[in-house]
């Protein structure tokens, strides 16, 4: 069972800036990152293999999100830049237990509490 912890959720005003952490309790193949705002389901983010290859974004936050993982730390990182009042959310985490790269939330393992990022305009 592997265990993941995010940081760095917070408030900040629109255009600003923020660097989300997750820290695995092992080793884990693909990562991601997902969101759920209030009455809205959870959607995808972000997503990155095991060897930091292959990345993949969600259209909302292409040019303005990076994922990037440290293996040697088992940390995954999402780096949120120009970020508006409609990128306000819960931010989870997730790891894959096995090959591949998914985009869908039901093909992750594991899954983090989740990080609130608010931006005001």
């Amino acid at each position: 069972q592997v265990q993941l912890v995010e940081s760095g959720g917070g408030l900040v005003q629109a255009g600003g800036s923020l660097r989300l952490s997750c820290a695995a309790s092992g080793r884990t193949f693909a990562m991601g990152w997902f969101r759920q705002a209030p009455g809205k389901e959870r959607e995808f983010v972000a997503a990155i293999s095991w060897s930091g290859g292959s990345t993949f974004y969600a259209d909302s936050v292409k040019g303005r999100f990076t994922i990037s993982r440290d293996n040697a730390k088992n940390t995954v990182y999402l780096q949120m830049n120009s970020l508006k009042p409609e990128d306000t959310a819960v931010y989870y985490c997730a790891a894959r237990g096995a090959r591949g790269t998914p985009v869908v939330a039901g093909e992750y393992n594991y899954w983090g509490q989740g990080t609130q990022v608010t931006v005001s305009s």
